[in-house]
């Protein structure tokens, strides 16, 4: 276990995949034993929730990105009052998927068509609208939506945008701020958030630019949701963006069931792993944790309301 934060410190991991966790570290633990190492230890959801709230982290946005998770996520939050809130869309990837069987598939990986996948993407989106407007304050945030260019191939770039661009519209519309998933599409995101015009509230979830693409958040007032990947080597220019944007621009993450920030990278991650990223955070500022904690609390109470 992570220390736990200061008393009387708390914050909100506000970007994760909970309900992910558990299958996500089951198929992890089988690997570590038919490699003969220690197994991983598998949490249920309220065990995850429990955890998180022992060091400090006292609610989750959990997203729901795909078809059938949309309405997972809802019913976390509606049976986890005040600790759980949900935030919808259609992934990017999800999106070239629906409906798009003679487009080529995901470069890298293999293509893995679900039954839900044979929804076109305006029916799947629909759901989107129907349970962000039918759950108002359960349902904090449009996303994760973007582009993924590293997953999906370039004849599929378009199909991204134009489900990117519908996101957009969805958010200005309801009022609720954006959560992007930018994936080797940093020009594309960006022009696109340029050209439509940005929600007044636009997340970049575990960002992952530069310090150029920094310097743009901060001239249009963009937050950056770190992760995990903050702490890892080599990363200097997600640490410079958020020295940019500064403390009243930024919020932390996990993404878990992905992104373990170090000492426990490419172990499964959860909420209660957060301090270890706030850790790493309060070094790029050469603050407190209970400070940079208390600014990143602040900052999500701002941005959604929680």
């Amino acid at each position: 276990m992570p220390p736990a934060l200061p008393p009387g410190v708390r914050v909100v991991d506000d970007h994760t995949h909970v309900a992910s966790v558990v299958p996500f570290s089951r198929e992890m633990s089988r690997e570590a034993v038919e490699r003969d190492q220690p197994p991983v230890t598998v949490y249920s959801v309220d065990e995850q929730l429990a955890l998180a709230q022992s060091v400090g982290v006292e609610g989750i946005i959990d997203v729901g990105c795909e078809y059938p998770h949309l309405r997972t996520a809802v019913d976390m939050a509606i049976d986890h009052p005040g600790v759980v809130r949900a935030a919808l869309a259609i992934h990017p990837n999800e999106a070239v998927l629906h409906g798009h069987r003679g487009v080529p598939g995901p470069d890298g990986l293999p293509v893995s068509y679900k039954p839900w996948h044979d929804l076109g993407f305006e029916e799947a989106f629909d759901e989107v609208r129907r349970l962000c407007v039918g759950n108002p304050g359960v349902v904090v945030a449009i996303g994760e939506t973007g582009m993924d260019l590293f997953r999906t191939g370039a004849a599929a770039e378009e199909i991204q945008r134009e489900a990117f661009r519908e996101h957009i519209a969805l958010a200005k519309e309801l009022d609720l701020p954006m959560q992007i998933h930018d994936r080797d599409a940093h020009a594309q995101v960006i022009d696109t958030l340029l050209s439509d015009g940005s929600p007044d509230r636009t997340v970049f979830h575990s960002y992952s630019g530069d310090a150029e693409m920094g310097r743009i958040a901060r001239e249009q007032g963009w937050y950056l949701s770190l992760s995990g990947t903050l702490s890892y080597k080599g990363n200097e220019g997600i640490r410079e963006s958020a020295r940019m944007v500064g403390l009243d621009h930024v919020m932390v993450e996990t993404d878990a069931p992905y992104l373990a920030p170090m000492p426990y990278r490419g172990r499964p991650n959860a909420p209660y792993m957060i301090p270890y990223t706030l850790s790493a955070l309060a070094e790029v500022f050469g603050m407190s944790v209970a400070d940079v904690a208390r600014a990143t609390r602040r900052n999500v109470r701002e941005v959604y309301g929680f």
